[in-house]
């Protein structure tokens, strides 16, 4: 049996917490020195470094970050015992973390996460940001995953593990035509002003190429990273937007807007990137591993 010194285990959750030694030091009246041997005893302990020096910021560690979790929940529940026989509390959660990249479908995210909605069990914080920022945050471990609708790019020091999650067709939407014959592709689509994603998303490069391939100049009236976005340009102007239909099903349903065609090969793919770790969130594989008709 292995005996941990939860004085230590202290000690390292409040540096953990805090960011600093000298923070702590002060707030316990005792030296740096002292700390930093103390949690010197509980990384010998366990065998990992918990902390690693960038700069004058102590960021931690891999394995830092499963000390801290279980360190989170131990100290927070000794509080909540506290509590619980004074007046009454709830027990703790499960954290989980998710970042969202922007411009994801908000139609998917909610899809997504539902299956967290009804679990008492687990608290989970989902975080929108930026392609780069979301992947520093994942590097960094202070994400346990990130939803997006494009892979990374591979390099030497970072192993990024990108899970295929679904994908859906997408669509040109635009308002009701007046034109008696119907919509032909690719042709019915020179006479129309255009709504596109942006051009660093993986939706304009596949038709930016699907244009290439039928040598088409197309008539961009307006070029929207938010697909949020997109969709109420899409019922405010008229001009025809490239979107996955579930986007617009209720203007579809209700005849505000009027599905021309399904563009050919042209899909939008939904990803679930994580980093290669020793410890995974134990709900990842049950969020990841759902059929593709319970995500969309």
């Amino acid at each position: 049996m292995y005996d941990l010194n939860y004085h230590h285990l202290q000690y390292f959750w409040l540096v953990a917490k805090h960011g600093n030694l000298t923070a702590v030091a002060r707030r316990l009246h005792v030296s740096q020195s002292v700390i930093s041997t103390q949690i010197r005893q509980l990384e010998d302990k366990l065998g990992n470094d918990l902390f690693e020096r960038r700069g004058r910021t102590l960021v931690l560690t891999e394995t830092g970050r499963v000390v801290f979790a279980y360190a989170e929940e131990i100290f927070t529940r000794g509080n909540e015992l506290i509590e619980t026989l004074r007046q009454g509390r709830n027990q703790p959660k499960a954290i989980l973390r998710i970042g969202a990249v922007a411009t994801l479908s908000r139609n998917f995210q909610e899809r997504f996460i539902d299956p967290l909605l009804c679990r008492d069990d687990v608290r989970f914080v989902l975080h929108s940001g930026s392609w780069n920022e979301l992947l520093g945050q994942l590097t960094t471990h202070s994400l346990d995953f990130i939803l997006a609708n494009r892979c990374p790019q591979g390099d030497s020091g970072t192993k990024w593990l990108s899970h295929l999650l679904a994908r859906q067709p997408l669509s040109l939407v635009g308002p009701p035509r007046e034109a008696i014959a119907p919509f032909k592709f690719p042709d019915s689509l020179l006479e129309l002003p255009m709504l596109l994603p942006g051009a660093e998303s993986d939706i304009r490069v596949g038709f930016d190429l699907l244009c290439e391939r039928y040598q088409l100049k197309v008539n961009i009236l307006a070029e929207v990273d938010d697909m949020a976005l997109l969709r109420v340009l899409a019922r405010s102007t008229r001009a025809a937007a490239v979107v996955p239909a579930v986007v617009v099903r209720d203007e579809l349903r209700s005849g505000v807007l009027e599905e021309y065609c399904v563009l050919p090969d042209l899909y939008e793919t939904f990803y679930c990137i994580t980093i290669k770790r020793s410890f995974q969130h134990p709900l990842l594989r049950f969020l990841i591993e759902r059929n593709v008709e319970d995500i969309l």
